[in-house]
């Protein structure tokens, strides 16, 4: 019988993997901590009909790519696509509006698409979001781009780009819209079917096609931040010194309306080198108008995402590994040698020390073979005379082989303080990490 294998565009990620993804997602929430925000958890699971109503039907996200299945009840539920919705619905749910005025939170999570599988890009990926509700004012699209390229610096993103647009409001994207199909009809011939198609119902979709004929007729069409009202003006225009400002530098991108019909306003993406076509690792925008269409009362809101997968795969290359943590292997010798181990190995443990054990037994020279690959520091030995003794022999993995302090005996009552002193810890009487 053939093995069952992973489902195409997913993927195993191993030990000597997550530990790229521990480094990043601490760094990440350490970043946003320092500007007040705080995480917020949702379920992989909503109802179809929320990201239908926030995302748009006319997008890719929801004509192609979104895992949806009936339930039992008949109801229609999706693997959240992209994670901006179900923060809206629970803020919505929960009232929080009532109970603080100006929300921070940021989000770190599993989101699925059903598109093909490429560099980097996977069916299931890991995503960063950030979101701030409650605030119109320019300072809160500043404030997220400046926490958008600061988190890209963090984590070390050094080569990357940061590309602006606005996209209007109720009042003046109409009008926008009108004078981009006028400009698509007259190209129709030109256009492939799906633009043929987003031309009726959306036709800024256009302006963000792939395809290299739509490309040219979107390069020469009216371009939006040329035909704002002037609120929406004088808001970019806020944005825009904001960010100069801080010393953000970044291109007006005439052509990004982003892949979610929510944004209004304010757009952003910051590209990274490297990474061909497909180079966006961060990008938002605000989105002023998402809460009340999911019935919620008006509030604006501003928010970014940034894809982890395509992240790293940019990064690990250059990125030192990881300090691996000092600690302890236990190596023993019968049975006596094992069960005075496991008790050693549970005091180590409480008081933070990080202790391995080989749980085959086998022989002293495959276990010590093993110590040695675990990178651990000391190794603790008990066999027969150790138990006898009671002491434990303790052996320094990085100690030169000359070096008197490669091997020695301690009593076993001190065997415990003395790895705590020698590995640097402090003791508070329960788990430091």
């Amino acid at each position: 019988m053939d093995p069952v294998k992973v489902i195409r565009g997913m993927r195993d990620i191993y030990p000597d993997q997550t530990k790229w993804w521990h480094r990043l997602e601490r760094q990440l929430a350490e970043l946003l901590k320092c500007y007040g925000y705080g995480e917020i958890r949702t379920p992989i699971l909503e109802h179809t009909e929320l990201f239908k109503r926030s995302i748009g039907e006319e997008t890719d996200i929801i004509e192609k790519e979104m895992y949806s299945f009936d339930d039992r009840d008949g109801s229609s539920l999706s693997l959240r696509p992209e994670g901006t919705a179900a923060v809206i619905r629970s803020y919505i749910e929960n009232s929080q509006w009532q109970k603080e005025p100006l929300s921070r939170y940021y989000y770190l999570g599993q989101m699925f698409r059903h598109e093909r599988p490429q560099k980097g890009r996977y069916r299931q990926f890991s995503q960063v979001g950030v979101e701030l509700i409650g605030a119109a004012q320019p300072a809160a699209d500043v404030e997220l781009i400046d926490v958008m390229v600061q988190s890209m610096q963090a984590i070390g993103l050094s080569k990357t780009s940061l590309e602006l647009n606005s996209l209007g409001c109720a009042e003046c994207r109409p009008v926008y819209r009108q004078k981009l199909k006028d400009t698509l009809e007259a190209q129709r011939q030109n256009l492939c079917d799906d633009c043929k198609r987003r031309m009726v119902k959306n036709p800024l979709r256009v302006l963000d096609c792939k395809v290299e004929s739509c490309r040219a007729i979107a390069g020469k069409a009216p371009k939006i931040i040329e035909n704002l009202c002037s609120d929406c003006s004088q808001h970019f225009t806020h944005v825009r010194k904001g960010i100069e400002t801080l010393g953000i530098a970044y291109n007006i991108n005439h052509r990004m309306v982003r892949g979610l019909d929510y944004y209004t306003r304010t757009t952003f993406e910051v590209l990274a080198e490297g990474l061909g076509a497909q180079n966006a690792v961060a990008a938002g925008g605000r989105y002023d108008d998402l809460v009340k269409s999911l019935g919620g009362p008006e509030i604006p809101a501003v928010g970014f995402a940034a894809g982890l997968d395509r992240i790293l795969l940019n990064l690990i290359s250059s990125l030192a590994e990881p300090a691996q943590a000092d600690g302890v292997f236990v190596v023993t010798r019968g049975e006596e040698g094992w069960l005075a181990g496991l008790k050693l190995m549970q005091e180590l443990r409480k008081i933070g020390i990080v202790v391995q054990s080989d749980v085959r037994s086998g022989s002293l020279k495959a276990q010590m073979k093993r110590a040695d690959k675990s990178g651990s520091r000391f190794v603790a030995l008990l066999g027969e005379d150790e138990i006898r003794q009671e002491s434990v022999t303790i052996k320094d993995m990085r100690a030169a082989a000359d070096s008197t302090e490669k091997q020695f005996s301690l009593a076993k009552k001190d065997v415990v303080q003395e790895l705590l002193v020698r590995l640097n810890h402090q003791s508070t009487g329960e788990l430091s990490h």
